[in-house]
């Protein structure tokens, strides 16, 4: 197998820290330590510690996001007001595929997509680019479409919702439970289970305040 070059150990190395300690709490020496590389090695390949930490977040990020896209266009090829059920596992199912259980990758992918979704530092929310814009505008207008009744700031914060149920529940699925905890369900069950609860979270009426 060939050893992976600079700027792939560096990645690598820094979505491990940034996915432990978060982005103020992971420093450019220790990115570099743990890939064995020079400090000058993420000027050279990043610029700096914020645009590595947009790199970082992209690299696992866009699987996703391209999943989501076909499978919306498949979707909207089918009809233009699809079941909510339906907009929902298009939108959260590549997440599911993406961090599968009992892989190293999708543990490290979830504490993540976790991480970049609790982390104060701006850094850590500035790294969307025209493609996530994008996916993101375009579920927002087909959830708009068949749930006409909710506000566009309830709507988008039903839609973050669904990534945060989703990635919480798969970084629990690679963690040790605590004692007497059931322990999380790592199969199709929990995709399962997951979808439901999420459509019927989604279709709620509005709430009005």
């Amino acid at each position: 197998m060939a050893t992976p070059d600079t700027r792939t150990q560096i990645l690598d190395a820094a979505e491990h820290l940034f996915a432990e300690h978060g982005y103020r709490g992971t420093s450019v020496r220790a990115i570099t330590k743990l890939a064995n590389a020079n400090l000058a090695a993420v000027g050279y390949h990043f610029g700096s510690k914020a645009e590595l930490m947009a790199a970082v977040v992209r690299r696992v990020v866009e699987p996703i996001t391209a999943a989501q896209c076909t499978r919306l266009d498949t979707l909207l090829a089918r009809t233009l007001d699809p079941p909510v059920s339906e907009l929902v596992e298009a939108f959260a199912g590549p997440l599911f595929d993406e961090m599968p259980a009992g892989d190293e990758g999708g543990a490290r992918a979830s504490r993540l997509i976790v991480t970049i979704l609790s982390d104060p530092a701006e850094e850590a929310r500035s790294w969307t680019g025209p493609a996530e814009d994008s996916v993101r505008e375009r579920y927002f207008a087909a959830f708009a479409r068949v749930l006409p009744g909710l506000s566009p700031e309830e709507l988008w914060f039903r839609m973050r919702g669904i990534f945060a149920v989703t990635a919480v529940d798969r970084l629990q699925v690679h963690q040790q439970p605590s004692p007497g905890c059931v322990s999380p369900v790592a199969g199709e069950a929990a995709r399962q289970w997951a979808i439901t609860f999420l459509t019927a979270a989604m279709s709620a009426p509005p709430i009005r305040p």
